[in-house]
């Protein structure tokens, strides 16, 4: 089932996420509604907080950037109470965008790999390094499970820019082709 996506505002989007375990009700139907959601949302990635659930768990597919990256063809993944246990390398600029956060853009630096520890959708134990592209979006998505936004990471002057659009969001004054949740719980259509 395609799930409607919270935008900036709401406060699950600033929730630390609990974990969950192997055991925890209605899991599968959790994840194939968040791959559904993800794609038709025209996404590349979704955190748990990103549907209303402040869970420790997030999907990726990186496959539609596989024209820019070919590395990125198979990069399909969920990730299951992860943890960064290691950032290194080289504090790169790459411009991101969010669900949650529609029509806006900016240009965040991150580092350039991580180690991060996980489970896999089969609660499969993974200690794994990233590096690159493959490394921001985990970055992005991980940090949605700490009640951190991209938009946070941006410079003191381009929030004070962006704050007219991010509390216009908050408002509903966007367009976009997916079902969304306003901070006030209000659905809004897809347009």
């Amino acid at each position: 089932m395609v799930l409607p996506v919270v935008v900036y505002g709401h406060p699950v989007l600033r929730k630390k996420s609990v974990e969950i375990g192997p055991d925890f009700e209605y899991f599968q139907e959790l994840l194939t509604d968040m791959w559904e959601t993800m794609y038709v949302s025209d996404g590349i990635g979704l955190a748990c907080p990103q549907i209303g659930k402040s869970l420790r768990l997030f999907v990726i597919d990186a496959s539609p950037l596989k024209k820019d990256d070919p590395s990125l063809e198979n990069f399909k993944k969920a990730f299951i109470n992860p943890r960064i246990v290691e950032k290194t390398g080289e504090i790169w600029t790459f411009n991101e965008g969010c669900l949650s956060i529609p029509n806006i853009r900016e240009d965040i630096n991150r580092e350039s790999k991580i180690r991060i520890e996980y489970y896999d959708e089969n609660f499969a134990f993974h200690d794994e390094h990233f590096e690159g592209v493959m490394a921001r979006i985990i970055q992005h998505e991980y940090n949605h499970l700490e009640g951190i936004l991209f938009t946070d990471l941006v410079s003191p002057i381009r929030k004070r820019l962006l704050k007219s659009k991010l509390m216009a969001i908050s408002k509903g004054k966007f367009e976009v082709s997916y079902k969304t949740i306003l901070p006030k719980k209000k659905v809004i259509q897809k347009v």
